[in-house]
């Protein structure tokens, strides 16, 4: 299945309380239960104005329905088409 990095422009993001970060989340995995098993979630990084989120899903339009259904930005979704780390250099 695709993974996909969702670019989601949320200014103040790094200064977010550990509630809002949480309410967030919440409403997150509620929409992801709703759309069902096809679409995952697996972790975000958090940036001072941005959060960049990484996700299982069949293609780029359950991701933006995702964003939709929690109100949710998703300025730019892009597939992952591989992934390098320091051993690639081997």
């Amino acid at each position: 299945m695709p993974k996909f990095v969702i670019e989601r422009e949320i200014p103040g993001a790094g200064k977010l309380s550990s509630e809002e970060m949480r309410a967030i989340s919440q409403t997150s995995c509620g929409v992801l239960r709703q759309l069902g098993p096809q679409i995952q979630w697996i972790h975000s990084y958090v940036t001072d104005d941005k959060i960049y989120c990484v996700y299982i899903a069949p293609d780029e339009e359950t991701v933006r329905k995702h964003a939709q259904m929690g109100d949710f930005p998703a300025n730019r979704v892009s597939q992952v088409r591989s992934v390098i780390d320091p051993t690639t250099a081997e």
